[in-house]
């Protein structure tokens, strides 16, 4: 990822580069489709639901073939800037590795065999985020739907273990650390329901976008769907050229963000502190949709985090322009509506507070991340939402 912050500079100095650079879009477009071909519908997307239906009976896959697939599928799909996340594929690959031990190293029961794709899911979460308490909660919340206490010690054992490697070769920070210090004044959890419902609205529209694109992309027979992935891989060209930090996960853009380095223009004065974020949130909404719907292996958890920033960034200057709150209580905003947002769209609102807790590495905003995502998930849920990867798991089932 760090080469297109080199590379898109070049190219909007020098338009003629556009050209090649589309060309090794194609390449990668047709070496994508090759690897992914063979077993497209287990490599595509997150893989969370393809797992949850392999643990449920619904589905077999074969544990190498999706584990190699997956690595060298979600490298080549995310690395040239696609809007997708690495969590989704971690957490098939942990499953998969899971289901590799129960296979081919020990003998095990189902049962068993079970226990070992379960932990794998959850240690796949933790490595990504380096978040080993959100890996065994998020087991629980959205995978398997129960609490025993052998499996979570099992899953609590992998997640730790995977952070223990992530912390010898990336350090002691969290991949996506967010320092948020001090609390939220009373006075400003006023806001925080109206915040909630609004994002409990958005989530659901989220939900219905993300479930049409299917339907969408299957009328798209001119092209075979293992390289449907040329259409955001050449549109996403334009979008890195305007700004590169907008592509990938994207990490980078949620540090920037807390930092308002992307948001202030000054043609446009304070306007800016409002259109900005809304405007970055509608590229990023249109082209993560285009890029989960092409058939490529990525998923959606940072995606989602993004535009939780990106709202909360919205929110937040729209409440410091109103003199409603001070400025010093923009990150506990930003922070607050990427829980909230996320927890609403994969309803799993506990995984969502923890994990943005185990982000930014202190307790503090852990009260007004509760109300406001508690509030998204009831708003989603009064108007029919699903928990997102088993709606999108019954679909690929029909």
């Amino acid at each position: 990822m760090d080469l297109l912050f080199t590379i898109y500079p070049q190219m909007s100095r020098n338009w003629l580069l556009i050209i090649p650079y589309g060309l090794l879009m194609v390449i990668i477009c047709f070496l994508l489709g090759k690897i992914t071909g063979p077993y497209l519908d287990n490599l595509v997307g997150s893989g969370v639901p393809q797992v949850e239906a392999a643990l449920l009976g619904e589905n077999k896959m074969n544990w190498w073939q999706i584990l190699w697939r997956k690595f060298v599928g979600g490298l080549l799909a995310i690395c040239p800037g696609l809007m997708l996340g690495r969590e989704g594929p971690c957490i098939q690959m942990g499953a998969m590795i899971g289901q590799g031990y129960a296979e081919s190293a020990f003998k095990v029961d189902e049962d068993e065999a079970r226990t070992l794709q379960e932990a794998g899911v959850a240690a796949g979460l933790s490595a990504a985020f380096s978040a080993p308490l959100a890996g065994a909660i998020f087991l629980v919340e959205e995978i398997t739907f129960n609490f025993k206490p052998d499996k979570i010690i099992s899953a609590l054992i992998a997640c730790f273990s995977a952070d223990l490697v992530t912390v010898f070769f990336l350090g002691t920070k969290p991949c996506l650390y967010l320092p948020v210090k001090g609390y939220l004044p009373l006075t400003a959890y006023i806001y925080l329901p109206l915040i909630g419902i609004v994002l409990g609205l958005l989530a659901y529209v989220y939900q219905f976008c993300l479930l049409s694109l299917k339907p969408i992309f299957s009328k798209l027979t001119i092209i075979p769907a293992k390289y449907h992935s040329i259409i955001p891989f050449l549109l996403i060209i334009p979008v890195g050229i305007f700004n590169a930090k907008l592509l990938g996960g994207s990490h980078v853009l949620i540090t920037t963000l807390f930092n308002q380095n992307l948001i202030t223009n000054t043609h446009l004065g304070s306007i800016s502190l409002l259109l900005m974020p809304l405007l970055l949130f509608l590229i990023r909404y249109v082209f993560s949709m285009l890029s989960y719907g092409s058939s490529v292996p990525g998923g959606i958890f940072m995606p989602i985090l993004v535009l939780g920033t990106l709202l909360g960034v919205f929110f937040a200057n729209s409440l410091i322009q109103c003199n409603l709150i001070s400025s010093t209580y923009f990150p506990h905003i930003v922070i607050i509506s990427m829980a909230a947002y996320f927890g609403a769209i994969e309803k799993a609102p506990f995984t969502a507070i923890i994990l943005v807790t185990e982000m930014v590495g202190t307790v503090e905003q852990v009260l007004p991340m509760v109300i406001t995502t508690f509030v998204a998930y009831y708003v989603l849920d009064l108007i029919g939402g699903r928990p997102i990867y088993e709606a999108l798991r019954i679909q690929k089932g029909k």
